[in-house]
């Protein structure tokens, strides 16, 4: 279904965003993403250059090497195009990642390691939807099998389409349908 028509309008500005997951040889996962940013007409950046209209400004890619638990094992970059000469000092930084999980509170562990100065922020945006991605790409190898532990799979209850009280979950998940976490005693932490 399409968007409504718009208003007469003037294009401004292109970003494409991809991704693409692969399962290595070695039993390992990798998910590469890519974002390019350019204007369809030419610009000016005070004191660092011209860029002619459909070059990019930001070329950038990640490739996330993680396991089957989701563990990062390995993160590359790479910095094609950029707008400030600073940018590239952005990229060791990736390396903070490698040991946390793919899952729950992804955008805080990215934040944490990589937020405000000590990051870039196109960098953080590919990292924040590549655990999606990540997820996507494991999904036929029984990711999203439930886990033996009582404990439905991190995904049912994080989207309308995953509802616990909804009819996928009813239908998929049988065992999980109208499930409730269980109560914490009070003046406990989450681990």
């Amino acid at each position: 279904m399409p968007l409504p028509t718009p208003a007469p309008r003037t294009p401004m500005h292109t970003r494409r965003v991809t991704y693409q997951g692969f399962r290595r040889d070695d039993g390992l996962w990798e998910v590469e993403g890519e974002l390019h940013d350019s204007k369809p007409h030419d610009i000016d950046i005070h004191d660092e250059g011209r860029w002619l209209a459909g070059e990019p400004i930001h070329h950038m890619r990640l490739r996330v090497t993680f396991d089957d638990s989701m563990v990062i094992h390995a993160v590359d970059v790479a910095m094609d195009a950029f707008p400030h000469s600073p940018c590239p000092q952005a990229m060791p930084q990736l390396q903070r990642m490698v040991g946390e999980v793919l899952g729950r509170g992804w955008r805080q562990t990215i934040q944490r390691h990589l937020g405000d100065v000590q990051g870039c922020t196109h960098l953080r945006e590919l990292l924040f939807n590549l655990a999606t991605a990540a997820f996507q790409t494991c999904a036929d190898a029984g990711a999203f099998a439930p886990k033996g532990d009582g404990r439905p799979p991190a995904h049912l209850g994080q989207c309308v389409g995953w509802d616990f009280n909804g009819p996928v979950v009813e239908r998929v998940y049988p065992m999980f349908f109208r499930w409730q976490a269980p109560a914490r005693p009070t003046g406990t932490t989450l681990p």
